[in-house]
């Protein structure tokens, strides 16, 4: 249900960004505002990103194989990865077409459609980029969270391109033009680093957030004798799967099936608690030495102080 989700919600800021790309462009050119134009670069780039998004989702949703027995999962953080390689590349564009545009002093004739599409597109930025936000921290999906970056920059540089429309209607001075689209394209820079940031963490493997590390460990912590502590918590992310092993201390006395269970119990609270988890317990005995009795546990007594 999450991955149908996923999917429909990269298709519509894919159907979305394509109808805001046509015209922004459409209408700059017409202007001759680079500030408009390079919005519409952006939203070009938005239809790209999300549609990579909707791949890279599809392809991480299938199963483990005899190729990848981890899953598919690293898919949505290379794509993430190769959009901030995209999005760099494009805010150097837009920065460096300005400046030539604004050195040739390139007339620029606005109009009330410029000031009408670049305000559907900031209320179109805005609804998608909430739908993404949403949408990507309920399922863990590194690809929408990116998207959701790229998106929100938009808000900056639709807001942006505005104030120039605004300025340069009413004052006549083209350089407020040349300076709202560097300042649209640095915050494009900006954003492309958070999204390599976090996709790039996926890739090597980084750990997950505080507070999901913070769950674990008091659910493991919860647990009372005759399990005896644990140590050796790793935890990493593939996309929105995430993955947690850990070394669970047992009391001697139990049998392999018995200790086999308790195990299991801890694994099915760590998965009610953290969405789209795979959880893998090694079971030792604990060394301590006691009588092997829920009185004279020395993991007992410490918990009691």
């Amino acid at each position: 249900m999450a991955i149908e989700i996923k999917q429909r919600v990269a298709l519509f800021a894919a159907a979305s960004a394509l109808v805001l790309a046509a015209g922004k462009i459409a209408t700059g050119l017409f202007s001759g505002s680079m500030a408009v134009v390079s919005s519409g670069v952006d939203s070009v780039l938005d239809v790209f990103m999300s549609i990579m998004n909707f791949y890279a989702i599809k392809k991480a949703s299938e199963p483990a194989d005899e190729v990848h027995p981890y899953g598919h999962g690293k898919a949505e953080d290379i794509a993430g990865t190769f959009q901030s390689v995209v999005i760099v590349l494009s805010g150097v564009y837009i920065i460096a077409k300005s400046v030539h545009a604004y050195i040739d002093k390139q007339p620029i004739s606005y109009a009330f459609l410029d000031f009408f599409i670049m305000c559907l597109s900031l209320v179109f930025s805005f609804v998608i980029s909430t739908t993404l936000v949403r949408v990507g921290n309920r399922t863990g999906s590194n690809a929408l969270q990116a998207d959701a970056l790229h998106y929100r920059s938009d808000l900056y540089s639709n807001s942006g391109a505005i104030v120039a429309i605004i300025l340069t209607r009413y004052t006549g001075i083209t350089a407020f033009d040349l300076v709202f689209a560097v300042i649209a394209g640095i915050i494009i820079l900006v954003s492309a680093f958070q999204i390599f940031r976090s996709s790039f963490s996926g890739i090597m493997d980084a750990r997950l957030s505080d507070e999901a590390e913070r769950q674990i460990r008091e659910i493991i912590n919860g647990m009372q004798f005759p399990l005896a502590g644990f140590h050796k918590l790793r935890t990493r992310h593939s996309g929105s799967a995430k993955y947690v092993d850990f070394h669970l201390l047992a009391c001697r006395k139990l049998g392999i099936d018995e200790a086999h269970t308790l195990a299991h119990r801890i694994e099915d609270r760590i998965r009610m608690a953290i969405e789209d988890v795979d959880v893998i317990v090694h079971v030792e005995p604990c060394k301590e030495k006691c009588d092997l009795t829920e009185v004279t546990c020395v993991f007992t007594k410490r918990q009691s102080r």
